[in-house]
């Protein structure tokens, strides 16, 4: 198995339902911690960041609704 084929591995995996409810976890999980770091004074930048972030990894809620 080359490097590549791994990396497609987890990229699927990612893709998955699964995948994107524990990336969506760990997002939800990074965005408190930025916000409690930040007062709440950053929130709207925090905000944009877990979205940017959630758009890159994952399905982006794709299969939601």
């Amino acid at each position: 198995m080359s490097f590549g084929d791994l990396g497609n591995k987890a990229q699927d995996a990612l893709n998955s339902e699964k995948g994107e409810q524990v990336s969506d976890q760990g997002l939800d999980k990074a965005q408190d911690a930025a916000s409690g770091v930040g007062g709440g004074k950053f929130d709207d930048q925090v905000q944009q960041g877990r979205d940017a972030a959630d758009q890159r990894v994952g399905d982006d809620g794709a299969g939601e609704k």
